[in-house]
């Protein structure tokens, strides 16, 4: 049985209301958000099921509505949706601090990792047949279909909402491109504003992500995102065969590449390709190399930046160019966040609003169970085999039955892929 005291809300918090910035809450924020950057295979859609176990079920940080509407309003927005997500409930917990402390606790892991592996000091070579790795993308089939089934009981109950869900999941596979993602977002929306009646249980308190950003810091952060997207090439282009031409670009190619991509994860990678071996940053081996070695860590995909920022072969490179990739690639993602939050309150308690919102969530339940047939299922259990596929039930049956913390069963198939995948 699930423990008591991990389980139980604290008061006011599933209202998602930042209490305080407390150096103490910003060390919690750190210490969980470490522990699933360490532990979150499987991609974004798992990451997303790693934080649902994680500050809904065990710690009731939100209500399970606030968590589907904040989902939801992060598949609308570009960029890295399990990283945005991340980024709000360490800004709702924590403040501003906790935010940067979600994100860098999070991401680093990964990145630190394959900075390592760019400079050469990892020396496993191909990890794609190890037996752990296996492993780990079993345990991503068992977290992501633990979540797919929860959301599901949640937020497409009814026969209107199935089919919703059931129509995105089918188009989805149908026409595998991230166009198609966002398509089934909003007609999911507008599927919702005309065919669902009102809600019964409008939302209250307790299932409002609610943050405290001035309306002018939001439009604030807006703005600077608009200026960025417009000023950067502009800035690298005046700049061009300076000294600081070669960061200027660097920091221009991956603000765009966070700024610009629906989808998030592997759909940034076809743009990565092209700004970077298009342009001779590296060479097609290389980037094989970085997008090989960003599927055997956990984290998020967009770390990737790293790896590319570490291997370029003029301008910044090594831990500077990492460094600037990564931070250039996030920042679009952050100041989203807190550019959209104050507005998104405002609008999400309209009963229209809440019919469209009622939509996404059914449309987002199709997305994940989607992305659980593929790439999570085919990658994680289809691939490696029958073995896999005894280690994902198992970690499935550890979660909805035993209650099992996500962390705990990710480890556990590690060790058993190594010892008989």
């Amino acid at each position: 049985m699930r423990d008591a005291e991990t389980a139980r809300p604290e008061p006011n918090s599933s209202s998602g209301r930042i209490e305080d910035s407390t150096p103490g809450r910003t060390l919690e924020v750190l210490l969980v958000f470490l522990r699933l950057g360490l532990t979150s295979f499987g991609g974004p859609v798992a990451h997303l099921a790693y934080f649902r176990e994680a500050f809904v079920e065990r710690r009731g940080w939100l209500s399970e509505r606030a968590y589907a509407d904040l989902v939801a309003l992060c598949q609308f927005l570009p960029g890295p949706a399990s990283s945005q997500v991340g980024m709000a409930l360490g800004l709702q917990r924590a403040g501003f601090r906790g935010m940067f402390a979600a994100w860098a606790a999070f991401t680093l892991p990964s990145a630190v990792l394959l900075v390592a592996a760019a400079q050469g000091v990892a020396l496993a070579g191909d990890l794609s047949e190890a037996g752990w790795v296996s492993g780990l993308k079993a345990a991503a089939v068992a977290v992501v279909a633990h979540a797919v089934l929860g959301m599901a009981r949640a937020h497409a109950p009814d026969p209107r909402r199935a089919t919703i869900a059931a129509t995105g999941m089918i188009l989805v596979l149908l026409i595998p491109h991230p166009a198609v993602q966002v398509g089934v977002i909003v007609l999911a929306g507008l599927a919702g504003l005309l065919l669902l009646p009102d809600d019964e249980s409008p939302a209250g308190v307790e299932d409002a992500f609610t943050v405290r950003i001035r309306r002018r810091v939001a439009v604030a952060a807006l703005t600077g995102f608009g200026l960025l997207l417009v000023g950067l090439p502009a800035l690298a282009a005046a700049l061009a065969g300076t000294v600081a031409g070669p960061a200027a670009t660097l920091v221009d190619l991956f603000y765009r590449a966070g700024a610009l991509v629906f989808g998030g994860g592997h759909v940034v990678l076809p743009l990565l390709q092209g700004e970077t071996v298009g342009t001779g940053l590296v060479d097609q081996e290389v980037f094989l190399a970085g997008y090989g070695a960003a599927q055997a860590v956990p984290g998020p995909l967009f770390t990737v930046s790293s790896f590319l920022g570490a291997s370029a072969t003029s301008g910044p490179s090594g831990v500077l160019g990492a460094t600037i990739a990564l931070l250039a690639i996030f920042l679009p993602a952050g100041l989203l966040v807190v550019g959209t939050l104050p507005f998104w309150e405002a609008l999400r308690g309209a009963p229209r609003v809440r019919r469209a919102l009622r939509g996404v969530n059914a449309g987002v339940v199709g997305l994940l169970a989607a992305a659980l047939y593929t790439p999570v299922f085919t990658a994680g259990v289809l691939d490696p085999g029958t073995g896999a596929l005894v280690v994902a039930v198992a970690g499935f049956v550890a979660l909805s039955a035993w209650r099992a913390p996500a962390w705990a069963v990710v480890l556990a198939a590690g060790l058993l892929g190594w010892a008989v995948l």
